[in-house]
């Protein structure tokens, strides 16, 4: 007679290497269970559970394909330890890999039968998973089942700071609503909420922590306001991502925004768009009162970060940058150093043309020709 499998309880090892032997002959209930968490199958899980995982705080320690190094004690091997080659480890749950795949049923079964909503082995909780996931009909049942909104990763993050997709809008509006500060900075660059929603152009995140009182001038751990990140991650994909960070920029302006506030850098949100050639923002930020003039740690204004960026850019969008600096007040460049100009701007002569024309009068020099390479001076 066949001996049936006894219930397990406490740690499931899986090796990847088992799902390519497992298409050859049956699979281990244990790589059975897992795959069917992954693919929200609640009439597989529900019998696997009854029969040999009762244990719906099981931890899965899966070991990849790849290989990473990893250190000994000290205390065991010396002052520089031992290193070894192994395969990588991952630790996580059947609620988190529920969570993270958005299977609200399996999440309700898994909760039902006892798993703790705030188990974080491997690092993060359920809620962070589903709130990186955008999954919002799992983040409040987990809230229903009181997790805790505000559960701390191995890295710091709040579950807030993981709501980094215009469609995790709906996980946001749970947490806030279950008592997620607002205000929290989490992760090695101790961002808020707002600094996420900022770098990743998310204006209707912006608005909903606004309103929930978030300080609009917090500064991260490089003296970084949200502002200040917007300008930085300007350079958008699309022109949707485009039209959401500026509407964005021009929210946190409206909220009071220091519109020169200076990072670890002496960067200004200005520098930062006129590095990105964002001409549609570099006018939002001068029309707020934005000071043309000013000078980051290295001595370099927002016009020779512009200058920078125009062989990279669009020529329009280099162009139209250079322009409206020079229209609201900013110095134009030191006709001494117009040659290295010559050389940084060779491909995009317009922005040369607008330069020029900054001048009341500048010498024209015949070394000028040596500073443009040979193959740009054939095609002009």
């Amino acid at each position: 007679m066949k001996r049936r499998p006894e219930a397990v309880r406490g740690k499931l090892q899986i090796f990847q290497e088992m799902e390519k032997e497992s298409r050859l002959r049956e699979k281990p209930p244990e790589l059975e269970y897992h795959a069917a968490l992954i693919r929200g199958e609640l009439g597989h899980v529900q019998p696997l559970m009854d029969q040999l995982f009762p244990d719906a705080n099981v931890v899965f320690e899966i070991r990849k394909e790849e290989m990473e190094w990893q250190a000994e004690s000290p205390a065991t091997f010396g002052l520089s330890g031992l290193w070894t080659l192994e395969y990588k480890r991952e630790l996580t749950t059947p609620l988190r890999i529920a969570a993270a795949h958005g299977h609200t049923a399996c999440v309700r079964h898994l909760l039902d039968r006892g798993a703790d909503p705030d188990a974080t082995p491997g690092g993060r909780g359920a809620l962070h998973e589903a709130c990186l996931g955008a999954h919002t009909a799992c983040a409040r049942l987990l809230l229903r089942h009181r997790a805790d909104p505000d559960l701390a990763s191995a890295d710091g993050l709040a579950p807030l700071h993981l709501c980094r997709a215009p469609a995790s809008l709906g996980c946001a509006e749970a947490l806030l609503e279950h008592g997620a500060s607002v205000q929290q900075a989490g992760g090695t660059g101790q961002d808020t909420p707002l600094h996420v929603a900022a770098q990743h152009g998310l204006d209707d995140h912006a608005r909903l922590y606004l309103d929930c009182r978030a300080r609009v001038d917090a500064r991260n751990s490089r003296g970084e306001t949200a502002l200040s990140l917007a300008c930085g991650a300007a350079q958008r994909l699309d022109d949707l991502e485009h039209t959401r960070g500026l509407r964005l920029c021009a929210l946190l302006l409206q909220h009071g925004a220091a519109v020169d506030a200076r990072d670890e850098d002496e960067r200004t949100p200005l520098h930062k768009a006129c590095g990105h050639a964002q001409h549609s923002l570099v006018r939002l930020l001068l029309l707020h009162g934005a000071h043309a003039g000013a000078l980051d740690y290295g001595g370099a204004s927002p016009l020779a970060r512009a200058l920078q960026a125009a062989a990279c850019a669009p020529a329009a969008a280099a162009q139209s940058t250079i322009q409206v600096l020079l229209n609201h007040g900013s110095p134009t460049v030191w006709p001494d150093a117009f040659p290295k100009v010559l050389r940084t701007c060779a491909l995009v002569p317009a922005v040369i043309e607008v330069l020029v024309n900054s001048y009341t009068q500048l010498r024209v020099s015949e070394s000028w020709k040596e500073m443009i390479p040979d193959e740009v001076y054939q095609q002009r």
